[in-house]
């Protein structure tokens, strides 16, 4: 058997590794997938060649690059039967945070939490597109990921006419107390959802929670927004809030796009 790393930049949360896995699942010459989010690593273990497998990683757009392969003789891999239950636990936890600041956003005129509910709401479809086609074809899941990406683009696509529109108005400035509050509430759901999902790694891996949780994407994000909330009283203008809004739902395109390549 073979063994091929794979070096993926972007590849920082348990997000892409399910996005990676979806992509590879069906490929009948691999055997396991080894994921090390910290170094942004993937070992693949196959037979044959990898070309195939390298055709489709680079494919998402992640950043991949193939740094070495070699024989293995490790046949033996270690199953986690409890994989579906903790998909399901961080897909209410996304998901009921999409709602939470969704709400919270409009109520309190910030698109900073606007886009980033759109952000967890991109993890949300995610985590879904494998869980609601479980034991489905593989035509079925292409179908809910390219259903998926569309909405979120049209949601990406309202979010960028919201913001230009309050650019040339003369609009409220956002509660800056609530994109702070909600956004550490976000903050926190999501450095769970990234332990939840790494409880079921190998021990070896619980002690670089902490280092997964503050090189992650969308912890990253929640960070950029209470910096924003924190401008927004400083300088008492409503600008960092739609930067930082702008900025996001530019991410969230880049998401939808890599959804929809799984419906390729």
């Amino acid at each position: 058997m073979n063994k091929t790393t794979f070096e993926i930049t972007k590849m920082d949360c348990p997000s892409e590794e399910n996005l990676i896995r979806m992509k590879l699942e069906g490929f009948t010459n691999i055997n396991h997938l080894d994921f090390d989010i910290p170094n942004r690593k993937l070992f693949v273990y196959h037979t044959e060649t990898s070309d195939t497998i390298e055709t489709a990683l680079t494919e998402l757009n992640l950043g991949s690059q193939k740094t070495l392969t070699e024989i293995s003789e490790q046949t033996q891999f270690e199953e986690h039967s409890n994989q579906k239950q903790l998909l399901w636990t961080v897909l209410a936890i996304n998901f009921a945070f999409f709602i939470i600041e969704i709400l919270t956003g409009w109520i309190s005129k910030s698109m900073g939490l606007v886009a980033d509910s759109l952000d967890m709401l991109a993890d949300s479809f995610v985590y879904g597109i494998s869980l609601f086609a479980v034991g489905g074809t593989v035509v079925k899941k292409k179908r809910i990921a390219k259903i998926a990406g569309y909405f979120q683009i049209t949601l990406a696509i309202i979010g960028f006419i919201e913001v230009i529109r309050r650019f040339l108005n003369a609009e409220q400035l956002p509660n800056f107390s609530t994109m702070i509050i909600v956004s550490v509430f976000a903050l926190i759901a999501n450095g769970i959802c990234l332990y939840i999902l790494q409880k079921s790694k190998s021990k070896e891996e619980a002690h670089m929670k902490a280092s997964m949780i503050f090189t992650s994407n969308d912890v990253i994000i929640n960070l950029g927004v209470i910096i924003a909330g924190l401008l927004v009283l400083w300088l008492q203008s409503n600008k960092p809030d739609l930067i930082i809004g702008t900025i996001v739902f530019i991410l969230v395109v880049q998401g939808a796009f890599r959804i929809l390549k799984l419906s390729k």
